[in-house]
């Protein structure tokens, strides 16, 4: 068979829902495009839609939030993990802000060059939420002198001498912030901003527009200064406050609004996409400018949801692998259609093997693939790779080795690489489990009587929490094998495999997923799905003696039992 090039492959349906979506200059909600990992949604964005979504009247602005994990990303000759960006290092909320912000900021300036923002909307819509008054005059050394001014006007008037009235009240804001852009924009080069060369009536209105929209960003951040103790005793505390968590994110929601306000059709409609926004939760927090991450994540998404609601948002797109967003998320924000989803789950088999089959695979290749594996482009892209990797080809000329060969050494590196390193921190995070029992922190309601993990160790012995973290988690798997892998969280429609603590850890490390139609939980691949499996009969093997008589007593009398939740979806 001669060796070709891997190709991008066009999924016509999924296409044209997002591009359905990103057609329209406003929507009345976010969309989550979210699958397991593997399928292809990066791919599907970069490599398909994203030329077309930045070609006049579109403009996006993509951010893809992994950029900041270098060690797993492309950007940086990396690759995707696997399993769960919870995983690796996670970046500083800093870095995420900044990266958000500045493409926002760029996907601002093309509005400005397009002539669909000027200094006037700037002002309108910072005016909205965001008194400017105080902030501006402090920014550029204004002192109030329209107060006389107003005074003046309003000698005639018993009534305009005791209350200054909201017209004039409005007129002394307008002329305070038309000083300040005056004064703003000495500092800055319009032509330089616009980028091009321009008429001096253009070069006039770009420079107000880009010197508005830098000393709005400067009144957000002087109003922001200004809650920083706040913020500060926040973190320190642990607690929250919504004000101050949408304090955080004033300035990505003012340019969403401003720029949703602006769209345009046929003329220019902004659209946002944020890739691995689950990464923007896990982040960590490094200074005390913000709250943290998963409060500022919830703020994010709560004020994009408000805008789209209440006065219609530009079309924004979330994608992500984390399966709290394809159930959790829905009521965490609301109600079950609080978003748009669009779930993927890549190819069926039937699909896969139309492209696969004679063009990279034999069908005698193919049949041992979609079994081991099944239909994960990323698996097959894969296994494609090694197969034409030089020294496996050389390997296979010495010694007769066959696909057979090939895919045990590609199970090995994913049971060595993903699931191993997964399952220890799934581990680590049962022994938490234990800890925060111990202390009272778990409520009674998900310790109740009959519940296989009711009974952690009492006592701080780390060897003991880690043996019963150990047991818990093989009995898990156990049952998942006695369900075939087939859950259906919604069987009985009391959730109440999610009081588990190892579906829980599992799910939070990345190798279960949880779908939103069908309602099943399942591993990412059926590739996971095998090394799942090795990885429960490889601890089998190394049990001593009294591990044995633990597993074999948490089987028989406390042991796990989901079958009743094996309901198939007609």
């Amino acid at each position: 068979m001669a060796q070709k090039a891997w190709k991008i492959i066009p999924r016509p349906l999924l296409e044209t829902i997002l591009n359905s979506h990103v057609q329209q200059h406003r929507v009345p909600q976010p969309l989550i495009l979210h699958g397991p990992r593997g399928v292809g949604k990066t791919t599907l964005i970069l490599e398909r839609l994203l030329d077309r979504w930045n070609t006049e009247p579109h403009f996006t602005a993509y951010v893809d939030l992994a950029e900041s994990i270098q060690d797993h990303h492309p950007k940086h000759e990396g690759t995707f993990p696997w399993a769960s960006w919870s995983n690796c290092s996670p970046p500083p909320l800093s870095s995420l802000r900044v990266q958000l912000e500045n493409s926002l900021e760029e996907l601002t300036v093309k509005g400005i060059m397009m002539g669909k923002i000027n200094s006037r909307q700037i002002f309108t819509t910072l005016n909205k939420w965001h008194n400017p008054t105080t902030a501006v005059e402090r920014i550029c050394g204004i002192k109030d002198d329209t107060s006389m001014m107003i005074s003046s006007t309003s000698e005639g008037s018993k009534r305009r001498k005791k209350k200054v009235s909201a017209v004039a009240a409005a007129l002394k804001q307008l002329s305070l912030w038309d000083m300040a852009v005056c004064r703003h924009s000495v500092r800055l080069n319009a032509k330089k901003s616009s980028g091009r060369d321009v008429t001096p009536g253009e070069h006039s209105y770009y420079g107000e527009a880009m010197a508005a929209l830098d000393l709005a960003k400067e009144v957000i951040r002087v109003q922001q200064g200004w809650r920083v103790n706040a913020i500060k005793h926040l973190n320190a505390t642990g607690g929250f406050s919504r004000p101050l968590a949408h304090s955080s994110t004033d300035w990505p929601c003012l340019l969403l609004e401003l720029l949703s306000d602006a769209a345009e059709v046929d003329y220019f409609q902004p659209k946002l996409v944020i890739n691995n926004i689950d990464i923007l939760k896990n982040a960590i927090l490094t200074d005390d400018t913000s709250v943290n991450a998963s409060m500022y994540h919830d703020s994010l998404i709560w004020r994009m949801i408000a805008l789209c609601v209440n006065e219609r948002c530009l079309p924004v797109i979330l994608v992500t692998s984390d399966s709290y967003y394809s159930y959790r998320a829905f009521i965490d924000f609301g109600f079950p259609d609080i978003f748009i989803s669009r779930e993927t789950f890549g190819w069926t088999p039937a699909e896969a093997k139309m492209h696969m089959v004679d063009d990279y695979f034999s069908p005698s290749e193919w049949n041992l693939l979609v079994e081991a594996l099944g239909p994960n482009p990323r698996h097959l892209f894969e296994v494609y790779a090694l197969k034409l990797n030089n020294y496996y080809n050389k390997f296979v000329g010495d010694k007769g080795n066959t696909i057979e060969d090939l895919l045990d050494a590609y199970l090995a590196y994913l049971q060595v690489t993903v699931v191993n390193p997964a399952m220890d921190r799934a581990l680590l995070l049962l022994q938490n489990f234990a800890m925060d029992a111990r202390n009272g922190k778990i409520s009674k309601d998900r310790l109740r009587f009959g519940a296989p993990w009711r009974h952690p160790p009492q006592t701080d012995n780390p060897s003991e929490c880690h043996e019963w973290a150990k047991v818990q988690l093989m009995d898990f798997v156990q049952s998942l094998v006695n369900t075939e892998f087939g859950v259906n969280y919604f069987a009985d429609w009391s959730l109440e495999i999610f009081d588990d603590p190892s579906t829980v850890a599992l799910l939070e490390v990345g190798l279960l997923y949880v779908q939103r139609d069908p309602s099943f939980i399942r591993p990412i691949t059926r590739g996971v799905q095998r090394c799942l499996v090795r990885w429960l009969v490889q601890e089998q093997m190394q049990m001593n003696s009294k591990e044995s008589i633990q597993y074999l007593w948490q089987r028989s009398i406390r042991g796990r039992s989901y079958r009743h939740l094996m309901l198939e979806v007609r």
